[in-house]
């Protein structure tokens, strides 16, 4: 048991590394060139197809919430009548 006990005691030890696992390759400059192109596509558009569903998406629940909204405050300034 008590090795079981010093095991665990071990076990965060050894998941804590200071050194980097794998080197990941800057893309930073060829985004930066991507946005900063003239070429009057809207900035929140030049992700791709990606950022076109994203957008729409975010459009529609947009619409949908403010016209539902605007159903449940009509709703709630008109009560039904208690018989």
């Amino acid at each position: 048991m008590l090795r079981n006990l010093l095991a665990l005691r071990q076990i965060p030890q050894r998941t804590i590394n200071a050194a980097p696992v794998r080197q990941f390759k800057n893309k930073v400059p060829e985004k930066q060139k991507l946005f900063q192109e003239d070429d009057s596509i809207p900035v929140h558009l030049k992700g791709g197809v990606g950022s076109a569903l994203l957008y729409r998406a975010t459009m529609l629940f947009t619409v949908v919430g403010t016209v539902y909204a605007l159903y449940q405050l009509g709703m709630a300034s008109f009560p039904k009548k208690q018989n």
